[in-house]
């Protein structure tokens, strides 16, 4: 297979390349073209934005959480009939799992990819230094190809003259464009990054309307395009979640918590509960009064229900609904706004008191990858078994685990430690998984469903 490819990298995180990258995306998708999103780590966020500029779902390849085995065939999954893909980074280039080297990095996906990489600079207070940055990132790691820089946030014409004779002169990598320092484009943010593009429909949709069009107006797209086709072949197959699990007979329902409050979700997973035999059927906890009608299973993943607590307090019927199903035996997996809907309580609002806690914003960032082991049996993973996921909320649940913990795990200091509730036939937890990196979760909760 031999798709058209790039990765848009940056020296740090804050250079502009999410603007950029969607940028691209939508450009690209106006020409004509069929863009395949995609996006390094673990994030929820830039992918909803990608999927309003290719008209397709935005995909991450996480070689933490997926494995490194995995990210060719994950590609070549989320790039079936694209004429190209392009791929947003995280952080900096080379940035990647704490303390275990390139792991992870835009880097290490690029270089599994085989993708030439573009960086985009942040070029507001530098001029000839641009040229010393390039040539220090296209010289550190001879196996990535950086093949191209995109300017940004250029001053003026004169701005831009200085930066492109530096990097001529100094760097020997081609510049493909330069966006102007003046040019913005409305992407608004809060505590966890950018607000999903789901919460902001008409808005999100003439943000990155507006990102296609800057990066049309600033950007050489031929030679974007050129570039993409010089990517080698990529061998391997695609992934498929039929090939990794086997579907149970019955076809249990699940049903899927979706819309403004619970957006987080990685889309292999809904594949993976469909792959082993269930019928994945979404709903929002903010518009629907009660679940989906015949479901035998319950998933609630990340979002923001803290945004939207006192809507989701409100709904009585729906939570009431969730607790005496939950307490019949309902199978449940909650991952973190699932665990805070789960609690007494959050940020003094009642939600559906299944788990003996309550929750509330602070001002602490909880961000990291974590190597977890199921601590007991649960409706999601026996005993011992083993997964690699990543937290990412800026709250607190007390008590932070029940009586049989979720997950245990070592911090960064070695001391153990212990979180989540399973209760019943609850499983709640702030620890976010790609289910693509352990499948057999899937093949677990759907057996659970059936039961």
């Amino acid at each position: 297979m031999n798709i058209p490819r790039l990765v848009i990298a940056a020296p740090s995180s804050g250079a502009g390349k999410t603007t950029i990258a969607t940028g691209l995306m939508a450009a690209l998708s106006a020409r004509g073209l069929k863009v395949s999103p995609h996006k390094v780590g673990p994030d929820y966020i830039d992918p909803g934005y990608h999927g309003l500029a290719a008209g397709r779902p935005g995909r991450n390849l996480d070689a933490f959480m997926c494995g490194e085995q995995r990210i060719a065939p994950l590609f070549h999954h989320g790039a079936a009939g694209a004429d190209i893909a392009v791929v947003e980074g995280v952080m900096g280039l080379f940035d990647g799992a704490a303390g275990r080297g390139e792991l992870a990095s835009t880097a290490h996906v690029a270089k599994l990819l085989r993708a030439p990489v573009v960086l985009v600079v942040d070029a507001s207070s530098q001029s000839r230094s641009v040229a010393a940055l390039v040539h220090g990132f296209a010289s550190w790691d001879p196996q990535v190809r950086l093949a191209g820089v995109i300017l940004n946030r250029v001053a003026s014409d004169r701005h831009e003259q200085l930066l492109r004779e530096a990097l001529e002169e100094g760097s020997g990598v081609p510049v493909l464009g330069a966006v102007r320092r003046a040019s913005s484009v409305a992407t608004p943010s809060r505590h966890l990054g950018l607000v999903p593009a789901v919460e902001r429909s008409a808005e999100a949709v003439a943000a990155v309307r507006e990102m296609g069009e800057l990066v049309a107006a600033s950007v050489d797209l031929d030679a974007v395009v050129a570039l993409a086709q010089s990517a080698p072949p990529l061998g391997g197959a695609a992934w498929s979640a039929a090939e990794e699990v086997s579907a149970a007979a019955g076809r249990p329902r699940i049903a899927l918590a979706s819309g403004a409050a619970f957006s987080f979700s990685y889309a292999e997973n809904a594949e993976l509960l469909a792959a082993a035999g269930a019928e994945v059927v979404p709903f929002d906890p903010l518009r629907d009064s009660q679940l989906p009608e015949d479901v035998r299973g319950l998933v609630i993943g990340g979002g923001f229900p803290e945004m939207y607590v006192g809507e989701l307090s409100a709904n009585v019927r729906l939570r009431e609904e969730i607790a005496a199903r939950a307490a019949a035996g309902l199978p449940v997996s909650a991952e973190c706004a699932g665990l805070l809907y789960l609690g007494r309580e959050l940020d003094g609002e009642a939600m559906c008191g299944v788990l003996d806690g309550s929750a509330r914003m602070t001002k602490r960032l909880t961000l990291g990858y974590r190597e977890a082991v199921a601590l007991g049996d649960s409706v999601l993973a026996p005993a011992g078994t083993r997964v690699r996921g990543h937290e990412f909320h800026r709250t607190v649940v007390e008590p932070g685990a029940g009586e049989q913990p979720a997950w245990g795990w070592r911090g960064p200091d070695g001391t153990p430690r212990t979180e989540g509730f399973v209760q019943g036939s609850v499983h709640a937890s702030y620890l976010h998984l790609h289910w693509a990196g352990a499948p057999e979760l899937a093949s677990t909760f759907v057996g659970q469903c059936l039961r």
